[in-house]
């Protein structure tokens, strides 16, 4: 199963489009997502072998594909098929070609092409059951093949333990400031509905005060 999918441009790697998702299918989304964001770092330093390549991470495999300055990358569980990966990512590669291949260079801020999403979600649905007509014919043929495409491993891509550290301070980092972010949501509900409320509750407060003082006096 596809779990994430990115677009970015070679020469800086500036993210360019984006498959968004609510952050559910994975509990380490924002880890995975930075360790691709790495990935696109060291190949605008230009530290990449081949155009196409496999990259072993945790429980999953990252694919990616080079085209036209442009890098195609996605992370599916291992038991998907390597084949259907690349095929999924060709079909990216045409249509964004397409839609924004005069404007990729002059892109000048990260996903420029958010609006792409709508084709990944959609392109994604159709390689979600490898067992479909669709995909076991896309599996057996044999005029694409990926036997040769290589496979490598993360920590081998990315630089043994300071890179990996980097992305886990990056992930730790980004949970931490969204904890942070909900405790102020909170308090400041918290504070809106006082400035609310609170005029209310003096005046019933006072209105009760002289209810019983009345009362007192009779």
């Amino acid at each position: 199963m596809v779990k994430l999918t990115m677009i970015a441009r070679v020469t800086d790697g500036l993210p360019l489009a984006e498959g968004l998702d609510d952050g559910r299918d994975q509990k380490d989304a924002d880890f995975y997502k930075q360790q691709a964001k790495l990935l696109f770092k060291n190949l605008s330093k230009g530290h990449h072998e081949a155009s196409r390549m496999s990259i072993e991470t945790g429980p999953y495999y990252f694919h990616y594909i080079i085209e036209g300055r442009v890098c195609y990358l996605t992370m599916c569980d291992r038991s998907y098929p390597k084949k259907l990966a690349f095929q999924y990512l060709e079909d990216l590669k045409n249509e964004f070609e397409r839609v924004n291949g005069n404007q990729i260079e002059t892109a000048a801020r990260p996903y420029a092409f958010i609006k792409f999403d709508t084709f990944i979600q959609k392109t994604k649905k159709l390689y979600l059951d490898t067992r479909t007509q669709r995909n076991l014919k896309k599996l057996n043929d044999e005029l694409y093949e990926v036997h040769q495409i290589m496979t490598s491993n993360v920590q081998e891509v990315l630089g043994v333990g300071e890179k990996l550290d980097q992305v886990s301070e990056m992930s730790s980092r980004l949970t931490s400031d969204t904890r942070i972010y909900a405790h102020k949501a909170k308090d400041l509900n918290r504070q809106a509905l006082i400035r609310k409320y609170a005029p209310v509750a003096i005046v019933i407060g006072v209105v009760l005060m002289l209810f019983w003082l009345k009362n007192k006096i009779w």
